[in-house]
């Protein structure tokens, strides 16, 4: 497996058609444009994962009162299983930690397996069960808590 050497930056306005190009490719449920903007606009963490200067992931997170939370993290399709997304966990835990987190939090469907895997292997631990907290095709699906203690 070729190892990708990321760069990152904040995620500006003029990023969301690329971000939602990713976003509607890897979610039946994508964020919309209008969720990405007011991110932006009230100021949590929006930020890019870039190879060169290629866009190959998005993430926000949110960091108060000591706790972080990813909102939300995608890697566009043709860049999933090499890596990129546990190497942007470990640049969100940084950033997390820089702002005095002790703890990171985040939700994924049960059915993902592959995040739920990324997630184990950098270090996040399951601690409970959110009912009927995603949009499913039948319905609603749970969506398991994860989280990493980061102090």
């Amino acid at each position: 497996m070729k190892v990708i050497k990321l760069s990152y930056r904040r995620m500006e306005i003029d990023d969301i058609d690329t971000v939602m190009q990713v976003e509607t490719k890897v979610y039946t449920y994508p964020w919309t444009e209008r969720i990405f903007k007011d991110c932006i606009r009230v100021g949590y963490d929006c930020w890019l994962a870039l190879d060169d200067d290629y866009i190959v992931a998005h993430a926000v997170i949110s960091v108060a009162a000591g706790e972080s939370h990813i909102l939300n993290i995608s890697v566009a399709e043709n860049y999933q299983g090499h890596g990129i997304g546990k190497q942007f966990i470990e640049f969100l835990v940084d950033i997390a930690r820089n702002k005095k987190a002790s703890m990171i939090l985040l939700e994924v469907r049960q059915s993902n397996m592959a995040a739920i895997s990324c997630y184990h292997a950098t270090g996040f631990n399951e601690i409970g069960c959110r009912k009927d907290y995603y949009p499913a095709e039948n319905g609603r699906e749970d969506a398991l808590l994860f989280a990493r203690e980061i102090g």
